[in-house]
C-alpha cells in the first residue's frame, strides 16, 4: 500500500482538501498531519478506511408529522479522537468542555461540508437536499469524541416514504450504525415504519489489493464507498 512517507503525503493532501484552514486552523492542520504521520508509520496495517465513525441518528418532525431533517451523533475512534485534541487546551487535564471544544466543532463541520455531510436522502421517490448544519457541537467522554449536529431539510416533507444513505464516497471514513437502536424517531405519525441496514463487511485483502493511489483519487462525487452505506428506511402509509 505504499510507504509511510506516500501515507502521510494523502494524508496531508485529505486534509487540505477538507478542511478551510487560515490562521489557528493552519497550526492545528499542521500539527494534526505531523500526528497522522506518526500513526502511518506505526500502524500495522495501511488499507482504508483511515478514520472509523459509529453512528446515531433521528428523524427529526414537526408538530403537523412532517419530517424537518435528521439530527445526527458520530463518535470517532480513538487513535482520530486522540490526534483531533493535540493543541487544544482544557482547564482540566482530559477533560474538555462544549465550549472548548467549539473551535474543533466548527472545523468539523466546514471540512464536511465538501461531501454534503456524509448524508444523503430522497422523500418520495425524490432526492432531497439538506441546509446547512445547526445546533453542532462536540462532546468528548471515555477516550472518544463525539460530533452532534442536525441537518434540516431545505423544506419540510410530508412522508410517505423517506430513505436515507450515509456513507463516505470516498471510503477515506468508514460509518457503521450503533450496535443498539441506532435510529429513532422524534415525532410523526405512529402508524410510521422504521427499517435499517448495515453495512457490508469490509474485505480486508480486496482494500490493501488496491493502491493508496486509486483511494486518492476518489472524490466527493465518487460512488466506491456507496458499497458501504447505511441505510434507514421509513414508511409512513
Amino acid at each position: 500500500m505504499g510507504t509511510f512517507a506516500a501515507q502521510a503525503r494523502i494524508l496531508r493532501l485529505r486534509l487540505s482538501r477538507a478542511v478551510r484552514v487560515t490562521g489557528l486552523q493552519v497550526l492545528r492542520c499542521r500539527m494534526l498531519c505531523a500526528l497522522l504521520f506518526t500513526w502511518a508509520s506505526a500502524s500495522l496495517g495501511q488499507a482504508h478506511p483511515h478514520v472509523w465513525v459509529t453512528v446515531e441518528s433521528q428523524i427529526v418532525h414537526a408538530a403537523d408529522g412532517s419530517a424537518v431533517g435528521v439530527r445526527h451523533a458520530w463518535t470517532f475512534d480513538d487513535a482520530f479522537s486522540a490526534f483531533a485534541l493535540q493543541g487544544i487546551h482544557s482547564k482540566k487535564k482530559g477533560l474538555f468542555t462544549r465550549e472548548e471544544l467549539a473551535p474543533l466543532a466548527e472545523v468539523n463541520v466546514t471540512s464536511l461540508r465538501e461531501y454534503k455531510f456524509f448524508t444523503f436522502a430522497k422523500a418520495n421517490g425524490r432526492r432531497v437536499p439538506f441546509n446547512e448544519p445547526v445546533d453542532y457541537w462536540l462532546d468528548y467522554a471515555n477516550g472518544l469524541l463525539t460530533l452532534h449536529f442536525t441537518l434540516p431539510l431545505k423544506a419540510p416533507v410530508v412522508v410517505r416514504t423517506l430513505d436515507i444513505e450515509i456513507y463516505d464516497p470516498s471510503f477515506f471514513v468508514f460509518f457503521e450504525f450503533a450496535p443498539k437502536a441506532p435510529v429513532t424517531l422524534r415525532g410523526g405519525p405512529s402508524n410510521c415504519k422504521l427499517a435499517i441496514e448495515r453495512p457490508k463487511e469490509i474485505d480486508i485483502k480486496q482494500a490493501q489489493s488496491l493502491s493508496e493511489e486509486f483511494f486518492n483519487a476518489l472524490t466527493a462525487s465518487a460512488s466506491w464507498g456507496a458499497q458501504f452505506t447505511n441505510k434507514v428506511a421509513l414508511r409512513c402509509p
